[in-house]
């Protein structure tokens, strides 16, 4: 794309009930398209042993969040499981002008306050697992959580499943390879779409000028 054929950046919401592979797909899609970048949310719970500071999370101290939070500083935050999350609003705003496309790993909340925020610019993908016994298979796979964590998710996750109507597209996560394929399609499909190029209108009226 040429400097005259810049687009807007759009705001990718994915969103899933814990352990049905949303953040697999958000890894893969960032890893294999270098023009989405993963939007860094801030938590206040403690890191994971394998997470680092500014990869997977910004990690804060519960004032420095709530202070944050009330200068208006989040495109969106909530309470989940006792803790903060919220996504930064500057970088996402500074990617999105500068043609980005930025991809949130969300749940219902976040993605209803991402679309109440800037509702021309989110495209919302709802990943469910093919069964509830898969689901809470791949939950104790990952091997993170502990049985009162792993069973509070499994009665959140129906709660999270009831939002699906409020998403753009709806893809059942049987094979995450067959999944990444169809989230790359619809990627590539909002790219195009007539109201991210910014250009066209000019382009347009130049061809009218000179046919006519």
């Amino acid at each position: 794309m040429s400097s005259d054929e810049q687009r807007r950046g759009l705001m990718l919401a994915l969103s899933s009930p814990s352990g049905a592979g949303k953040s697999t797909l958000a890894k893969m899609l960032v890893q294999r398209d270098a023009a989405i970048a993963l939007s860094i949310s801030a938590t206040t719970r403690a890191p994971r042993p394998a997470e680092r500071e500014g990869r997977e999370y910004h990690f804060m101290a519960r004032e420095e969040f709530e202070a944050m939070a009330s200068r208006g500083e989040f495109l969106e935050w909530a309470l989940v499981f006792d803790n903060f999350y919220g996504t930064p609003r500057a970088p996402v705003e500074a990617a999105l002008a500068a043609g980005r496309d930025v991809l949130f790993d969300v749940d219902w909340q976040g993605a209803r306050a991402l679309r109440a925020a800037a509702p021309s610019d989110v495209v919302g993908v709802f990943i469910l697992p093919p069964s509830h016994g898969e689901l809470e298979r791949r939950l104790r796979a990952r091997a993170e959580d502990s049985e009162e964590v792993i069973q509070r998710r499994m009665a959140r996750s129906a709660g999270e499943i009831a939002h699906w109507e409020e998403y753009d597209y709806v893809l059942v996560n049987r094979d995450v390879e067959a999944t990444h394929a169809a989230l790359v399609a619809i990627l590539a499909a909002e790219r195009l779409k007539r109201g991210r190029q910014s250009w066209l209108p000019a382009f347009v009226e130049g061809l009218l000028k000179d046919g006519g």
